[in-house]
């Protein structure tokens, strides 16, 4: 494990989501890393608008 502390950003979402999706005939399996991924990054979006909380 990465103690790294970089936010998941949507651009690097998408990479992985896509990566995923290729090797599963184009979909992104529930609970998968790609999906926590888009939500780390959503998160992460939105916790900027609110001024980071």
């Amino acid at each position: 494990m990465s103690n790294n502390k970089t936010p998941m950003t949507p651009q690097a979402a998408a990479r992985i989501q896509s990566a995923t999706a290729k090797q599963n005939g184009g979909s992104v399996p529930k609970g998968s890393v790609a999906s926590r991924a888009s939500s780390a990054a959503a998160k992460n979006i939105n916790s900027e608008k609110q001024g980071g909380k």
